[in-house]
């Protein structure tokens, strides 16, 4: 378990990196990404929009059962 001193010393220490060392610590860290391949893009992006689609329909089903079961038994149309 760390002591306060270095706590301390370590909150210091990020105090002192400037902005220079943050954006090469950005630019490091993206080199270790691993990217998608065009195909596997495609892939991804046909997986994300089937399951938008099939939530939305899902919500719509959803929404009109509430709906008609409202109607049932208020006995009113709502619009």
């Amino acid at each position: 378990m760390a002591n306060k001193d270095q706590v301390k010393k370590a909150a210091d220490k990020a105090k002192k990196t400037g902005a220079k060392d943050y954006f090469k610590g950005i630019k490091l860290e993206m080199g270790k990404v691993v990217w998608p391949t065009r195909k596997e893009l495609g892939t991804f992006t046909g997986v994300v929009i089937a399951t938008c689609a099939i939530f939305a329909l899902g919500f719509w089903l959803i929404d009109t059962g509430v709906l008609a079961a409202l109607r049932a038994v208020l006995g009113i149309t709502l619009n």
